[in-house]
C-alpha cells in the first residue's frame, strides 16, 4: 500500500472540505477502497474516513418510503424493524451480503458508490426505484448507475442517504459465488402500484433492469411467465464462475424463484 495522509472529520461539511483536495477519496467501511489500495490498483494522496459522522447514519420512516444513511451499516439493515415492516427483501438482501466483519463495517453508500458490477445493493436500487441523495442533489436510481464501478457521483460528492419507495411485493434472490459470497447472479423484484421492476446484478458489467422479464411479468405475475423469458447472453459475463449462456438461463429462473417468495409473503432466499 503506498503512503496516505488520513483525516476522520465528524460533521459532513468538514468532510466535504477535507475532499477538495487533490486526489483525496472517501472511506466508509473500507470493504472495496482498502483491499484495492492494498494491492496497489489504487491510490490516493489521502483518505476522509466518513465513520464518525452521525447524520450520515440511521434508518427512518418517509411517506411511502424508507430513508437509509448513506453509512449506516448492512448488519443495522438487517435487524431493523423498520425495514423488515416495510421492506423485508432488503433485510434478506442486508443479511446475506459477505460475512460478519463485512457486514459490521461495509455501509450501503459505500456499496452503491462503490458499484461493484457483482454488489446486492446496486439491483435494489434500481428494482424498488430509489432516490440517491448525495451532498448535492437527488438522483434517480435508474440515472445513478453509469457503468462498471462507475456511477455519475462528481469528485468531491458524497452519497448522504438512499429512500426506497415501500413496494407492494418484493424479494431478493441471491445466486452466490461460495468463496466470495458476491452474486453470480442476483435478481432483486419488485412489484410496485405501477408495474413490476426487475434488478440484476452479478451477471453483466453493471447492474441492469431486465426490461424483458419486466414486460412478461405486467402481463402475469406468475412463475412459469418468467420462465419463459429467452435472456440473450450477448452483453453478459462469462469467467470462471460461470458462462454468459449459463447467466443467461440464470436470470428468468431467479426471477420466478422471486415470483414465488413474493406469493408465498417471503423475503427471498440465498441459493
Amino acid at each position: 500500500m503506498y503512503e496516505f495522509d488520513y483525516t476522520r472529520p465528524t460533521s459532513l461539511q468538514s468532510a466535504l472540505e477535507a475532499l477538495r483536495g487533490e486526489d483525496v477519496k472517501p472511506i466508509a467501511g473500507g470493504m472495496s477502497i482498502v483491499p484495492v489500495m492494498r494491492h496497489r490498483l489504487a491510490r490516493a494522496e489521502a483518505l476522509v474516513d466518513l465513520s464518525r459522522i452521525h447524520e450520515l447514519k440511521g434508518i427512518s420512516e418517509e411517506p411511502s418510503a424508507i430513508r437509509i444513511g448513506a453509512m449506516t451499516n448492512h448488519f443495522t439493515v438487517s435487524r431493523s424493524d423498520i425495514v423488515r415492516a416495510k421492506i423485508p427483501a432488503l433485510v434478506q438482501l442486508a443479511g446475506g451480503i459477505g460475512d460478519p466483519l463485512v457486514r459490521n463495517r461495509g455501509t450501503i453508500g459505500g456499496s452503491i458508490s462503490h458499484n461493484d458490477p457483482a454488489a446486492c445493493y446496486p439491483s435494489s436500487i434500481l428494482a424498488l426505484g430509489a432516490t440517491i441523495h448525495t451532498s448535492k442533489r437527488s438522483v434517480a436510481a435508474d440515472d445513478f448507475i453509469t457503468g462498471t464501478f462507475s456511477t455519475v457521483l462528481e469528485d468531491g460528492e458524497l452519497v448522504v442517504a438512499v429512500s426506497f419507495p415501500v413496494p407492494e411485493q418484493a424479494a431478493y434472490i441471491k445466486f452466490i459465488n461460495s468463496s466470495s459470497r458476491f452474486s453470480i447472479v442476483g435478481v432483486f423484484l419488485a412489484r410496485h402500484r405501477t408495474g413490476v421492476r426487475v434488478g440484476i446484478t452479478g451477471a453483466g458489467h453493471r447492474a441492469f433492469r431486465a426490461s424483458a422479464l419486466e414486460r412478461a411479468l405486467n402481463e402475469a405475475f406468475k412463475p412459469d411467465k418468467a420462465r419463459s423469458v429467452a435472456i440473450s447472453p450477448d452483453a453478459l459475463l462469462s469467467d470462471i464462475h460461470g458462462s454468459a449462456e449459463y447467466r443467461a438461463h440464470l436470470i428468468p429462473e431467479l426471477t420466478a424463484r422471486a415470483v414465488e417468495h413474493c406469493i408465498a409473503g417471503t423475503p427471498g432466499a440465498i441459493v
